[in-house]
């Protein structure tokens, strides 16, 4: 019995000498970098060499993508609301939706008092020029002829001066009208033509209504062969966008069309609220695909430029800091901080912290996160 128990107690002494062996051969085995400060050495041997893929960082031509959103928007020069200047009742309407204009179309005619009163003005004073211009006439020809007098010829010359004077004051208020004096009729309607050359896209012209003179738009003519986009790039990528650079759009409601444009203005302020710059982008738009007021994205591609590029797998984050891990010497890396302006499917472009030439960990950084 005694010669059992020592038996087992020999077998258990050895069973946990064997296992302490194997526990440190074990550690041993686990110990796969050492941290020295922020250096990490891998040691020769460890299991981690093979999980590492390195990277030799090189300078590429690159144009990196903006994406951003924007509003389409009518030319101004190319887009104009339609209100009568003066207060009046409408009598007779042109106006249907989809008509094209060319400038000076007539557009609808109303009943102005204002309009009337001009009328009566214009006649008037073009009838008293013309009257007192006879009468110069007459009394120059009777001091040519010794008849008259001189008194008589400066007060007809004085009279007519006035007169000329104001008929040209007439035909100012006429002229403000938009009508042609020369085939103006005293009792006619005021005609309201359109000031540009487009098409009818809004009317709100009811026949027989009163209109206001301070009354908003009734109709709209617009040309939209070519479209304005305002786009709004952020301050930090405006360095990016110069004038004539193509863009490419997208509209939701039409996924698989893509649209060009090219970079009309970049605003010289920046909206102080969003960080952001304003940038029109002209499009040709003769198929009427783009309305303003539409939402739309917009893709930026500036001229290409020497860029670092490094794969994503490579970019570590940790408390909102991004970094690389850059080989120092053969199973020596070091963490370092790098800023990124933007990525493409797979690739992160480097704006600070990286020069071609040097070594990262493209692949298995993340077996080094905690050495950190």
């Amino acid at each position: 019995m005694i010669r059992n128990i020592a038996t087992g107690v020999l077998c258990a002494g050895v069973y946990i000498i064997f296992t302490s062996c194997n526990s440190k051969q074990t550690e041993k085995s686990s110990i796969n970098y050492v941290v020295q400060g922020d250096t990490i050495n891998i040691p020769s041997g460890s299991n981690l060499e093979n999980k590492l893929k390195l990277l030799t960082i090189q300078s590429v031509s690159y144009s990196l993508p903006i994406l951003t959103a924007g509003i389409v928007k009518a030319i101004p020069t190319q887009y104009a609301e339609i209100a009568p200047p003066f207060k009046g009742r409408v009598t007779r309407s042109y106006l249907q939706l989809g008509m094209k204009t060319s400038i000076g179309t007539p557009l609808f005619e109303i009943s102005s008092p204002d309009f009337m009163e001009a009328q009566k003005v214009f006649f008037q004073e073009r009838t008293q020029s013309a009257q007192a211009y006879k009468n110069l006439r007459r009394q120059e020809d009777l001091v040519a002829h010794g008849v008259g007098t001189k008194k008589d010829l400066e007060e007809a010359q004085t009279a007519y001066e006035m007169a000329a004077k104001e008929y040209e004051n007439a035909l100012i208020g006429i002229r403000l009208f938009k009508a042609a004096p020369d085939k103006l009729s005293l009792g006619q309607p005021l005609v309201v033509r359109a000031p540009i050359a487009g098409e009818i896209i809004e009317n709100k012209v009811v026949l027989g209504q009163f209109i206001r003179d301070d009354a908003a738009s009734i109709a709209t003519v617009a040309e939209l062969s070519q479209i304005w986009i305002a786009s709004q790039v952020k301050e930090k990528d405006i360095r990016f966008i110069n004038k004539l650079d193509e863009c490419s759009i997208s509209v939701a409601a039409l996924p698989e069309k893509q649209i060009k444009g090219k970079v009309y203005h970049v605003n010289e302020i920046v909206d102080e609220t969003t960080r952001s710059i304003q940038v029109l982008v002209a499009v040709d738009n003769k198929d009427r695909t783009l309305k303003p007021g539409m939402y739309v994205n917009v893709s930026f591609i500036p001229a290409p430029s020497a860029a670092v590029l490094v794969p994503a797998k490579a970019i570590m984050q940790m408390s909102n800091t991004s970094f690389v891990f850059v080989a120092l010497a053969p199973g020596r890396y070091i963490k370092r901080k790098v800023e990124t302006t933007g990525s493409g499917t797979d690739k992160v472009v480097i704006q600070s912290g990286l020069n071609p030439g040097e070594q990262i960990i493209a692949e298995g950084g993340f077996y080094l996160l905690d050495a950190q």
